[in-house]
């Protein structure tokens, strides 16, 4: 059995070597049957150690083909680990709204995997296609302030795992890589924001986003107890502030930000699918959501702003997120995506 596996089994750091061998075994085909499934599960039955997971993240960073120097510079990214309180697609609202506001942001995310409508399928819904490369992507971005990168922004030893453990679902065998996939899906943005659901991952969340942030990359991890991978606007939230691999750590609290509306029944989706989530989705970018969905999209849009430091004035934030909505400012910034996705067509 590979020495990857045994280590992970046996709860011993798994060093960078270590795992360059066992990406060269896989993309070779020259894994022993079930050490893929192995792998998975191991990881997944238990968050890996700080040396193990700046080494696998290293050994996956080393393989890709960088993006341009510079192209993404001053841009925002959220997105959250998935799981927990089941809501719309609160991220990519945030990320239109926070455009909008003059904060560019170039967001990842992914089909569903623990929701009934991921991010890209809200977005093919809505007729906007995910970008295919860094390229594309700034082009996008100097276009529109925003754009949503697609599939490419993985690493491709995750469709290589997947098609090692056929016929064995990815998704039941390995959660790990959903937890992780905030830190799996690279572009060289300023800032990152990303909401953890369970509390349980925070310790190995941090250590990826303690390598994530050497490079003076800004990194927030956020929980609250509702259990939700977004800033809630009716609970207190903990911040978990990463960047040059000092962590600092705040709460932001809704009565002295001017919050407090909704409950996180307002966040749901009422009919479920793609299509009430699109519906769902379009209604609150037009400044007609509840009070739970309009005042969190708001608090999120203005995390982004602060994180990516176009502000430091959440107040200023939060009421800039509050009349881009109103004014169907983040209808707008969607319209200009599908503008130019039919200029292209």
């Amino acid at each position: 059995m590979h020495e990857a596996v045994v280590s992970l089994i046996g709860r011993v750091p798994v060093e960078l070597p270590v795992w360059r061998s066992f990406w060269d075994r896989l993309h070779s085909g020259g894994l022993l049957r079930g050490e893929a499934a192995a792998l998975l599960a191991s990881l997944s039955t238990e968050m890996p150690g700080r040396e193990t997971l700046h080494a696998l993240l290293a050994s996956l960073d080393e393989r890709r083909t960088p993006a341009p120097a510079g192209d993404f510079t001053g841009a925002v990214n959220i997105v959250g680990t998935g799981g927990g309180l089941a809501t719309f697609n609160i991220s990519t609202a945030a990320a239109l709204v926070a455009a909008a506001m003059g904060a560019p942001v170039v967001k990842t995310g992914s089909r569903a995997y623990t929701s009934r409508c991921g991010s890209l399928d809200l977005l093919t819904r809505l007729g906007i296609t995910p970008t295919t490369s860094h390229a594309q992507t700034h082009a996008v971005l100097e276009h529109c302030g925003i754009a949503f990168a697609g599939l490419f922004v993985y690493p491709p030893e995750i469709a290589l795992l997947a098609r090692a453990v056929a016929p064995l679902d990815l998704r039941a065998l390995g959660p790990f890589v959903n937890t992780l996939g905030p830190f799996l899906a690279v572009t060289p943005t300023g800032a990152q924001v990303t909401g953890v659901a369970r509390p349980r991952h925070l310790e190995g969340l941090g250590h990826a986003a303690s390598y994530t942030s050497r490079a003076g990359r800004t990194v927030w991890l956020a929980v609250n107890d509702a259990g939700a991978d977004e800033l809630l606007a009716f609970t207190a939230n903990t911040v978990h502030a990463y960047e040059d691999g000092a962590h600092t750590e705040f709460t932001l609290s809704p009565r002295p930000l001017g919050l407090g509306g909704g409950e996180p029944a307002g966040l749901a989706v009422p009919d479920g699918g793609v299509e009430g989530s699109a519906a769902f989705f379009l209604e609150v970018l037009a400044g007609r959501g509840n009070a739970s969905a309009h005042q969190t999209v708001c608090l999120n849009a203005a995390a982004l702003a602060v994180a990516g430091r176009r502000t430091g004035d959440w107040h200023q934030a939060l009421a800039a997120a509050d009349d881009v909505l109103r004014s169907g400012a983040a209808l707008d910034r969607l319209e200009r995506l599908r503008s130019l996705e039919a200029a292209h067509a």
